[in-house]
């Protein structure tokens, strides 16, 4: 990885944060596949979610009973 970010990749960062600070936990992890092109954010580890709901838009939200473990975004790349 390179040691300075471009200005770009900063920028973008910037507009993530306001989102990321709004996520359903204080704390979570982020995993990337880029081979399946799938971004992986889950609120607990282990995960083990018990129910997954897909939304309209290729998003899987993932249940433990009540609760929101983790959401699957399908074809992250190609979202902006």
């Amino acid at each position: 990885m390179e040691k300075i970010l471009d200005s770009k990749i900063t920028q973008t960062l910037s507009q993530v944060v306001p989102l990321l600070l709004n996520l359903p936990a204080q704390r979570f992890w982020v995993d990337y596949d880029r081979d399946a092109d799938v971004l992986y954010i889950s609120f607990q580890r282990p995960q083990k979610a018990t129910d997954t709901q897909m939304t309209d838009d290729g998003i899987l939200l993932r249940y433990r009973d009540d609760q929101l473990v983790g959401i699957t975004i399908l074809d992250a790349s190609t979202r902006s």
